[in-house]
């Protein structure tokens, strides 16, 4: 005898308990979901404002680079990677560009993989100098990034005014994604910038470096300081000394060494007709360009220092200096304007003069508070000329 087949429940056209229960638990599930997305991408943003990610420990093992013979490679020690003082020093690097950048909608999560194409750095770097950068805006063609990393970099080490012996970054390694590189940039940016944030002091990374020799890597590991000792403007930190305590407490002597000072100053230069003003006060907007330092070092150590080693004009005709009709800086209109990278580069040439007659100022004076006609470091520079040639009679 056949079993009769089972029927299908009869709705009468209405859902069945089962069916409701089946739809009301894929309605929970979709929320759930939505909802764990939303608290993924608020927990994202967060992480993000914050800057608090640490930078994962390397996945690759030196043994798994792949260098020609004579190349190498380096890294960061991954034992070093979660160092307090280190993560501490990218968190403020972090942050201090997403506060420069806010006005971009820019939001830094991770030095690395967030600079190493240019882009951002690009952006930073025109903030901070408010000049603008002449490459295109996005691109990920490898090569176009490199270009315009390359660009972004010759911008900043003129800015910085540094020469290719002294910088500590390539755009081939940043753009390799050279974390250290990243942070000595970062570092030099905010310290000629005198952003005004506490860089954690003395902070020191090992490096891994892989070099491959006839076939076989070899491996050794060096110490890389990251910052020094700094003030509270990032200024390196110095003993404080007898002209720091005259400049700080009492006004009186300072105000007679500016007169000293200015009128050894007039004596001298007048041979040249450069007359200061007032006569017996300094303007340090007098030496900011670093000119009439180096026409003061030259007379009293009995030199003429060449114009061709020195940015005299405000802006170069390359008609003018081709028949050599070019005004020399003795016309002081000629150079009251200059821009900010060729004065620092005078301001350089200035200190390198003091140094070969004996006076040492680079631990105590930076070229670029000259620059920015910082009355302490100019009158501590004029001050030491003045002590050393004072007796000097023509």
């Amino acid at each position: 005898m056949a079993t009769p087949s089972p029927q299908p429940p009869q709705t009468n056209g209405k859902t069945t308990p089962k069916l409701l229960e089946t739809l009301g638990t894929l309605g929970r599930k979709k929320k759930i979901r939505e909802a764990e997305a939303v608290q993924g991408i608020v927990q994202e943003g967060k992480q993000a404002i914050d800057g608090n990610e640490q930078h994962p420990v390397f996945d690759t093992s030196p043994e798994s680079f792949v260098l020609a013979d004579g190349e190498e490679r380096s890294m960061i020690e991954p034992g070093m990677i979660n160092n307090y003082d280190y993560q501490e020093l990218r968190k403020i690097l972090i942050n201090w560009i997403n506060d420069e950048l806010s006005d971009h909608r820019i939001i830094v999560k991770d030095l690395t993989e967030d600079l190493y194409d240019g882009q951002i750095l690009g952006k930073l770097v025109e903030k901070l100098s408010g000049q603008k950068l002449a490459v295109v805006e996005v691109t990920q063609n490898e090569d176009f990034q490199r270009a315009k990393l390359k660009i972004v970099l010759e911008m900043a080490n003129r800015l910085l005014g540094l020469d290719g012996q002294r910088v500590r970054w390539t755009d081939k390694g940043i753009h390799n994604k050279n974390t250290v590189e990243i942070i000595h940039l970062l570092v030099a940016l905010i310290r000629f910038y005198r952003a005004p944030i506490r860089l954690p002091p003395n902070v020191q990374i090992s490096i891994l470096i892989i070099q491959k020799l006839q076939g076989t890597l070899h491996k050794r590991v060096q110490t890389e300081a990251l910052t020094e000792a700094y003030d509270e403007l990032s200024k390196r930190a110095e003993p404080r000394d007898a002209f720091d305590m005259i400049f700080d407490h009492t006004p009186e002597k300072v105000h007679s060494i500016k007169q000293s000072v200015a009128h050894f100053i007039n004596m001298h230069l007048s041979r040249l007709n450069i007359e200061l003003s007032p006569v017996d006060d300094i303007d340090p907007h007098s030496f900011s360009d670093g000119l009439n330092i180096i026409f003061l070092i030259g007379m009293l150590e009995n030199y003429f220092v060449p114009l061709g080693n020195i940015y005299t004009t405000a802006s170069v005709d390359p008609i003018a200096e081709a028949v050599g009709t070019k005004e020399t800086a003795f016309k002081s209109h000629n150079y009251m304007e200059s821009s900010p990278h060729h004065k620092l580069h005078n301001v350089n040439v200035a200190l390198e003069l003091l140094e070969d007659a004996g006076i040492n100022l680079r631990h105590k004076v930076r070229a670029e508070d000259i620059v920015n006609a910082d009355l302490k470091a100019t009158l501590r520079v004029l001050f030491m000329i003045f002590s050393k040639y004072k007796n000097i009679r023509y």
